[in-house]
């Protein structure tokens, strides 16, 4: 390709706000643009797809759809049911950017002959002289690197991020003003939970398992309809009257017990990670110290990150958090640059669960 030829950039086009105007800012920048939708299991597939049929259509720019069903549920949502039945609280939108937009819908576009892959994504990437650097996008309220914290550099070294630069309420004043069929409201978090938790794993065959809710000492406070139906840090629901609330500290799904804790209980320096990813490929000189993200609102805080064995490392933060959760992600920032991400470990020693990812 000729270096002032334009960029043949292949999007994925879910249909929303975030995707539509990603696809704006390329056209306008001189990319010649085909967007890709993907056909997933979810209740509202059809209108999914039809709003996405029409946004291609009003911006002018053809269109494919590519049936990943099969893909997505073998993926995303036999690992999440997985996690749930382990008693973790898994992250299904990390493991859906490496495996399926940035893996199996990438390769498509590649097949197709794209030379950049792009998403609507808010966070900001640059080719450095190392490789692609990662960082946060400008609108902190609507950043989003968080869940790109699972791609490899080959993922990124391609990848075109348009929103990055934006700030989301000036990009939908713009698309209302272009007359673009935008849909109301914000995108949902999980995709496929439509209905709400309880309902998908429901549906998915998770039935009521009662068990007893516990302190710390083991003293039964309660009986709960199915640890699945909880997380750490969650208060609504356990029906305990008392002068101060009771949270969730633990779930131990090998006893079908929920450990209980007051406020104080729930915040800890330390925990244990695993199955560490570099984006670079290479690991940071230890100890690390940097900023650690723990789950996508989290307020990203000082600590430490110490090397362990199996691929495991010990962390400490410099003030104790709260709701540290199993089965979520630890994403390490240097500033608002991206380094890595591991898996949150369960809190009870000698009790580890390991998120199936």
């Amino acid at each position: 390709m000729a270096a002032n030829a334009p960029k043949q950039v292949a999007l994925a086009l879910s249909g929303g706000m975030d995707s539509a105007m990603a696809a704006r800012l390329l056209l306008d920048a001189g990319c010649r643009v085909t967007a890709f939708h993907m056909l997933l299991p979810l209740v509202n597939a059809k209108s999914a797809a039809s709003q996405a049929i029409r946004m291609a259509e009003s911006l002018g720019i053809p269109l494919r759809l590519l049936d990943l069903r099969r893909d997505f549920q073998a993926r995303i949502i036999r690992s999440f049911t997985a996690a749930y039945r382990s008693g973790l609280t898994p992250n299904p939108c990390m493991l859906c950017n490496r495996e399926i937009k940035f893996g199996l819908l990438a390769a498509a576009m590649r097949a197709a002959g794209a030379d950049y892959i792009a998403t609507g994504h808010y966070a900001r990437v640059r080719q450095g002289v190392g490789g692609p650097v990662l960082s946060r996008g400008l609108d902190v309220r609507k950043d989003q690197s968080y869940f790109l914290a699972r791609l490899s550099d080959r993922q990124l070294a391609r990848a075109l991020l348009p929103l990055g630069d934006g700030l989301k309420h000036e990009l939908r004043a713009r698309g209302q003003a272009l007359g673009l069929p935008l849909p109301a409201g914000e995108s949902q978090d999980v995709c496929f939970l439509h209905g709400g938790l309880g309902a998908f794993l429901a549906a998915q065959g998770f039935r009521e398992q009662p068990g007893d809710m516990v302190d710390a000492s083991g003293r039964i406070l309660g009986r709960h309809s199915g640890v699945w139906r909880y997380t750490v840090g969650q208060r609504r629901g356990l029906n305990l009257p008392d002068a101060t609330p009771w949270y969730v500290q633990a779930i131990d799904a090998a006893h079908n017990r929920l450990i209980l804790g007051k406020e104080e209980e729930l915040r800890q320096a330390d925990c244990t990670v695993r199955a560490l990813h570099w984006l670079s490929g290479q690991e940071p000189e230890m100890p690390w110290r940097g900023l650690v993200q723990i789950r996508s609102r989290h307020q990203a805080a000082p600590a430490e990150l110490r090397p362990a064995d199996h691929n495991r490392a010990s962390l400490h933060f410099e003030q104790p958090q709260r709701a540290v959760t199993p089965g979520q992600f630890a994403v390490f920032y240097e500033e608002d640059r991206v380094l890595g991400s591991a898996i949150i470990c369960a809190r009870r020693a000698g009790k580890s669960q390991d998120s199936k990812e």
